[in-house]
């Protein structure tokens, strides 16, 4: 299976380790977004509201690109801040877009309680409470 990690840039320390394990299952992994520089959006916003704006909106416009070639998110949703299970604003919308892709989504842990619960349910999300042999 082709899988897009997603999460917050918060938990980028756990995907390799996640990322390892899918992969020696013989699962095709996509990182996250400035994977590789996590960095980056904090110093777009030292550049200016401008800049970390266009930026920002180029990474919204790749979610399809990144997604469309998938047959499946996995989205990170550690605790952060004291917020358990946490999904932020951007992976929210990377979420959404799977859903309009007809894409699996798979949820590390239980859906956080937020303002956008019930969207998150009507999405029907599968639940793997930490279990990745339960990604198939």
């Amino acid at each position: 299976m082709k899988i897009f990690i997603v999460c917050s840039k918060h938990f980028y320390k756990e995907v390799e380790e996640i990322a390892n394990f899918l992969k020696k299952q013989g699962h095709k992994i996509t990182y996250p977004n400035s994977f590789d520089e996590p960095l980056m959006e904090e110093k777009m916003k030292v550049n200016g509201k401008e800049n970390h704006k266009k930026w920002k909106r180029e990474m919204l416009k790749k979610d399809e690109e990144n997604i469309k070639p998938q047959d499946a998110i996995l989205v990170l949703n550690f605790e952060k801040r004291g917020i358990p299970n946490y999904v932020g604003g951007a992976t929210f919308l990377e979420i959404y877009k799977a859903f309009e892709l007809n894409k699996k989504v798979f949820f590390y842990n239980p859906l956080p309680s937020c303002s956008f619960t019930d969207e998150l349910l009507a999405i029907d999300p599968i639940i793997i409470n930490g279990d990745l042999n339960k990604i198939k």
